[in-house]
């Protein structure tokens, strides 16, 4: 082109923030060329010379009552962000994570610039629930870009756009989550290291925090040995050591992603809450068992979710190897049961291991590619195709 490329680029949180700038970076790796970007972004992409439309803390809301509370400003933020893309004119654009926002903002743009190539960086769980999603898709999106290796599939059998496995950003991480030969006679000496992962939000930690500390309690009263340590993050790190200093069971309560990490490469088994930290841990090769409480309201939508288990590695896998106790079920009693196991030389523990162990040639790239280099590349053919 005689001009630099000119990408608008939307995330609507931290998430999409990180695989925002390691894409830009490799975009401009990729293209060889100067390359323009416009749209929202977070701290992460600003440092690589992004400017932000608005600050992400507008519109990073989760959780069905307060996207309801703030649903006004929300929807004036989409409004704002698909008007400037369409003013501005760009070369393509480039959805990151967050749909509820993310997405709506591509439909009104893909309705004023029908010819603008749309990417989606991040599938939404349409083959978790309203698999009907992947269909509209197709109306707006040209390419989807999956981080987890059955999605392409999904997006076939549901009529959804073109999709590609372009590798979970974990990928790139494994050194840091595999032990050393010291931390790996850690993680086989005695008391064995426990990791207690009850959430990153406020919400999760005040549902499961108070059943966590009485599963250690029910463990330790039984007679098992442990040294439990909970990975928090560093803004609610203080309530955290308040609320567990009253705990019968000491706890280690440590903070940021380097002592995060090195608890994971020592530790033997984990009780964890449902999320991305599941997919950490069985990188680790750490067993665990999974528990997660939503409210009431949330508790409803269980009837729409059609895949048989809400824990990623169990997903990739294509078998309920981690347990995992929702809502009534997720009780200190039937915690304690399921866990206990996995710290010594147990069947339930082995099976776990071998499971685990398949997930590497499951989720790596093929020729030592990385996962922003792979989208980049994808990016930049749908724009060159579509643009041509």
């Amino acid at each position: 082109m005689s001009r630099p490329l000119h990408l608008a680029l939307v995330v609507g949180e931290h998430s999409g923030d990180e695989l925002g700038f390691k894409l830009m970076r490799a975009l401009r790796d990729a293209a060889g060329s100067d390359i323009r970007f416009t749209g929202t972004a977070g701290e992460a992409m600003q440092r690589e010379g992004m400017a932000s439309l608005f600050p992400l803390s507008d519109i990073a809301v989760m959780g069905i009552l307060p996207v309801i509370k703030r649903l006004p400003s929300l929807l004036r933020r989409i409004d704002e962000t698909a008007q400037a893309i369409v003013a501005a004119r760009p070369d393509g654009l480039v959805i990151i994570d967050s749909p509820d926002f993310t997405h709506r903002v591509a439909r009104k743009v893909r309705k004023a610039l029908p010819g603008l190539p749309v990417v989606d960086y991040v599938s939404p769980s349409v083959w978790a629930w309203r698999p009907g999603r992947a269909k509209a898709m197709a109306g707006y999106v040209d390419h989807v870009l999956a981080l987890l290796p059955f999605e392409p599939q999904a997006h076939r059998d549901l009529g959804g756009p073109a999709c590609t496995y372009v590798g979970h950003p974990l990928i790139e991480r494994l050194d840091e989550l595999r032990p050393s030969p010291e931390e790996a006679a850690r993680r086989a000496a005695e008391p064995p290291v426990l990791l207690v992962l009850p959430g990153s939000r406020r919400s999760e930690i005040g549902r499961l925090l108070a059943v966590f500390g009485e599963t250690l309690a029910r463990m330790a009263a039984r007679g098992d040995r442990f040294e439990a340590v909970l990975p928090a993050v560093s803004h609610l790190a203080p309530d955290i050591r308040t609320a567990v200093a009253t705990w019968p069971v000491p706890v280690r309560v440590v903070e940021g992603h380097e002592a995060k990490y090195a608890a994971f490469r020592q530790a033997r088994a984990a009780l964890a809450a449902s999320g991305t930290v599941t997919l950490e841990l069985a990188l680790s090769g750490v067993p665990m068992v999974v528990a997660y409480k939503v409210s009431k309201l949330e508790e409803q939508l269980k009837y729409l979710i059609k895949v048989p288990s809400i824990v990623l590695p169990n997903l990739i896998l294509g078998a309920n190897a981690i347990p995992e106790k929702l809502q009534a079920e997720a009780e200190p009693g039937i915690l304690a049961a399921s866990l206990a196991p996995l710290l010594t030389d147990t069947p339930e523990r082995r099976v776990q291991l071998a499971v685990l162990a398949r997930l590497d040639g499951l989720m790596r790239l093929p020729d030592g590619d990385t996962p922003s280099a792979r989208a980049a590349r994808i990016v930049l053919d749908v724009v060159r195709a579509k643009g041509a």
